[in-house]
């Protein structure tokens, strides 16, 4: 079977999965939430222009204005960055990713994915990163929030100064879908850590699109990226093919069509305003840590979100000669057993090179 192949029968393998799973509305309830926020400034580097962001021009690129911590309603420790319409932005939207992950765990996925075949379960972990159904749903929703946060430090730029008002506008335009199949794979999470967006928008007829430059700049950034031979996941592509998100493709499932970005887009934006209303926020209580403990082993990493993340940082602390630590994607913990406090120093300094970061526990 070929790569293309196989992809198109895991976008359906995944449609047929989860095609009802964002229909309706998801229950939500009012929550305080406290935060800290403070300015940044300096996100973006020479080095990750180059190695990252290549066939971008730096003047396309948006930063972020403040960097955001706070303790969500699951008792995780987050960290996002925002722009003018503030620390709402990505709080709400975390509580949004919570609430659609609490849906899918409703029990229907758990029985369909008991039912697949062993070709399907093996297909399923050939062609993804993430190998189980749960796992790449979960990440599909994560990534819808990032489409708004990111998204949102450029609300400066647009009429949309109302956090509800400026999800909907991104919706309606499609923007959702636009990132899903114009992004090339990895771009969004290397950007979204450092607080950045290689984006701009033009507003026009009550929508929002990306200007030409734009369209331009990540049309350049993906060509690279493919034929990047480092790149693991685009070398198996044969001549001619592209790399498509599995859950961008339209599919027909028992009569219905289905398209799984858009269904994830139109429940996260309807529940992210419902959640504006019930949601209160207060500045300046977000978590504190200590990271002067000399012993600490175990670590939170808020900007972890998927099998890519935990082989990056595997990668960064092997380079120290440190086993492959444990991971809990839902804690956002690591475990990692380092020789010395130095060896710790240093994979904690590798980890945050990669643009995430890590916050020690006192143990």
């Amino acid at each position: 079977m070929s790569v293309d192949t196989a992809r198109t029968s895991v976008a359906r393998l995944l449609s047929e999965l989860a095609f009802d799973l964002f229909d309706g509305s998801v229950p939500i309830q009012p929550l305080g939430l406290r935060y800290e926020l403070e300015p940044v400034s300096g996100l973006l580097t020479e080095e990750f222009l180059r190695t990252k962001l290549d066939g971008c021009p730096p003047g396309l690129i948006t930063v972020a204005t403040h960097r955001v911590t706070w303790t969500d309603s699951a008792g995780v420790s987050n960290v996002a960055h925002a722009g003018a319409l503030g620390a709402v932005v990505p709080i709400v939207a975390r509580e949004t990713t919570l609430a659609l992950w609490r849906q899918l765990d409703d029990g229907r996925l758990v029985h369909r994915t008991a039912s697949l075949s062993p070709a399907d379960t093996a297909l399923l972990a050939d062609v993804t990163t993430d190998k189980e159904p749960l796992a790449i749903l979960r990440t599909g929703v994560d990534a819808a929030a990032r489409v708004l946060v990111q998204h949102a430090y450029l609300a400066a730029w647009t009429p949309y100064d109302d956090p509800a008002a400026f999800a909907a506008v991104l919706r309606d335009s499609g923007l959702f879908a636009t990132v899903a199949g114009t992004w090339h794979w990895g771009l969004q999470a290397a950007t979204y850590r450092r607080g950045l967006i290689p984006a701009q928008l033009i507003c026009f007829g009550g929508r929002v699109n990306y200007s030409a430059d734009t369209v331009a700049a990540l049309r350049a950034m993906k060509e690279l990226r493919i034929a990047d031979p480092s790149v693991e996941q685009y070398r198996a592509l044969g001549q001619g093919e592209r790399p498509r998100c599995l859950a961008h493709a339209p599919q027909t499932v028992d009569g219905r069509r289905v398209n799984l970005v858009t269904q994830v887009a139109d429940l996260f934006v309807d529940t992210f305003i419902r959640l504006l209303d019930v949601v209160e926020l207060t500045a300046d209580g977000g978590p504190s840590r200590s990271e002067s403990a000399v012993s600490t082993t175990t670590f939170e990493v808020p900007d972890m979100t998927c099998q890519h993340c935990i082989g990056t940082i595997t990668k960064a602390v092997a380079e120290f000669g440190v086993a492959a630590p444990t991971f809990d994607l839902e804690t956002k913990r690591v475990v990692a057993d380092f020789p010395s406090p130095a060896v710790r120093d240093q994979s904690f300094a590798a980890i945050r090179t990669h643009g995430y970061t890590v916050v020690p526990l006192a143990e």
